[in-house]
């Protein structure tokens, strides 16, 4: 049995409008989240986990190096992202991984035109970018739940300072 490599899963935007097309023509039900995943973690593995969960397919839109020292500053990305899409394409629950460069993922939304937008817990829904776009033509918008404490610059900052990153939590209240 031949695996396909993470590598191919990683799709140019025009690649990846044909892949959400002929997805949708399916049936199925396409789940749109973007971000920077810099070091990924066990938050934005359970968030991933959840996003798909509300669909058929997963497309994670991923900032470009550039994009992403425009947003965090210059000391970011610390891994570049081929390596970061590749790691992402490897996940499971991940379809398609799309690279952008734009300061928003408003334009690729706008192409893609997913059934769903998904993003992290620790946006508004009002300052989730594409909201109106998704909901225009009758896709749902929805905040993923946040694993307390694991953030990629909680961790950058506890690796500069040599402090050891806690455990996550599973969620659960202890008795």
């Amino acid at each position: 049995m031949k695996v396909a490599g993470a590598r191919t899963k990683v799709l140019t935007r025009a690649a990846a409008v044909r892949a959400v097309r002929a997805a949708q023509r399916r049936g199925e039900r396409v789940v749109f989240t973007n971000g920077c995943f810099d070091l990924l973690h066990v938050g934005h593995v359970r968030s991933l986990e959840q996003a798909r969960a509300q669909g058929d397919r997963l497309v994670v839109a991923l900032n470009t190096d550039a994009s992403v020292r425009r947003n965090k500053g210059p000391g970011r990305p610390i891994v570049p992202a081929r390596q970061r899409a590749e790691v992402l394409a490897a996940l499971a629950c991940v379809d398609f991984v799309v690279p952008f460069a734009e300061a928003t993922p408003l334009a690729i939304i706008e192409a893609l035109r997913p059934d769903v937008l998904a993003k992290g817990g620790d946006w508004s829904l009002d300052a989730i970018v594409g909201r109106t776009e998704v909901e225009s033509w009758g896709g749902r918008v929805l905040r993923l739940r946040e694993v307390p404490g694991v953030r990629t610059t909680l961790i950058a900052e506890m690796l500069k300072s040599g402090r050891r990153p806690r455990a996550a939590s599973r969620g659960r209240k202890k008795s």
